[in-house]
């Protein structure tokens, strides 16, 4: 049965519906196709039912059924902020263990690796084969579904896949010295949140941070950083100034709460969904010596 020959009243209102639909970030060709199919045979219902079918539509874009922003894929579903959390601390437990996974990548040479190994002579490598890793690989050309953004310091010894034990495809991952925010990393963590779905925030600092050491001591002696370091002091300034007589430990975290502050306040795109719960941010501390990640209370 075709719409062709209905009121122009009828298809306006048709229209406006599909359209709820697709503004709700559905992006499900079926759910729309069925949706349609279904306007045609409700053409004759009364004003106030379609009010109550377009009610029921507009749920659709936030309730249990939703899925990551990109449209290719709308059968990923999108990982809540608790959850996320979990895979986090379960893939650092991992680490701090000695026994990660290295999910989504090949165990082929890993199992070598661990049969000749001085200290794991008897290791059992987990993770993927080859021709599994290599399909892995083949699936992330089309898309990437990360559950989690990490902003974390550039320093060569936190790199976030391995502390957190995952693998390609799993993070989305903003670094910069000291774990600082400009334009450019807060668009990245608004594409992570508003295309790719992601809705866990972790703001990664980490024992000995050097940036921030460096702005402390530059602050002090009311020098200037040499070339662009100095934006990294003037970014961490403001967390300095506020505690003048803190060490380099206490900084740190200051500086990863400061970080996360500034991103749940963040305007037009963060902090409506930090404010509805739709995404949460938090923070962390990396210690070197242990390995261990330690979660700061967030939003």
């Amino acid at each position: 049965m075709s719409l062709a020959g209905k009121p122009q009243g009828r298809r306006s209102q048709n229209a406006l519906i599909i359209a709820v639909a697709e503004q709700e970030n559905t992006h499900d060709d079926f759910l729309l196709a069925a949706l349609n199919e279904f306007l045609v045979n409700i053409a004759a219902m009364k004003r106030s039912q379609l009010v109550s079918l377009f009610i029921a539509v507009s749920l659709v874009g936030g309730s249990q059924f939703a899925r990551a922003a990109d449209p290719a894929h709308p059968d990923q579903p999108i990982v809540p902020p608790a959850d996320a959390l979990s895979r986090l601390k379960e893939g650092n437990g991992r680490f701090t263990a000695g026994n990660p996974q290295h999910p989504h990548e090949s165990s082929d040479e890993r199992k070598y690796m661990a049969a000749d190994s001085y200290e794991n002579p008897g290791a059992i490598s987990l993770g993927m084969t080859a021709e599994q890793a290599a399909k892995r690989r083949e699936e992330l050309v089309k898309t990437q579904h990360p559950f989690a953004i990490i902003l974390s310091c550039s320093d060569s010894r936190v790199p976030p896949e391995i502390v957190f034990d995952e693998g390609l495809g799993d993070l989305f991952i903003v670094r910069v010295a000291g774990n600082v925010l400009n334009d450019e990393g807060l668009g990245s963590i608004e594409y992570g949140v508003d295309v790719l779905g992601a809705r866990l925030i972790v703001v990664l600092g980490h024992q000995s941070c050097g940036a921030v050491d460096a702005a402390m001591k530059t602050i002090a002696a009311k020098g200037k950083a040499p070339g662009h370091i100095q934006s990294l002091v003037t970014a961490i300034k403001p967390v300095v100034d506020a505690m003048p007589k803190g060490d380099l430990d206490t900084m740190i975290k200051a500086n990863v709460k400061h970080v996360m502050d500034v991103l749940c306040s963040s305007t037009p795109i963060l902090k409506a969904k930090v404010d509805s719960g739709d995404i949460q941010v938090i923070g962390g501390y990396y210690a070197l010596d242990t390995g261990a990640v330690t979660f700061l209370k967030g939003k």
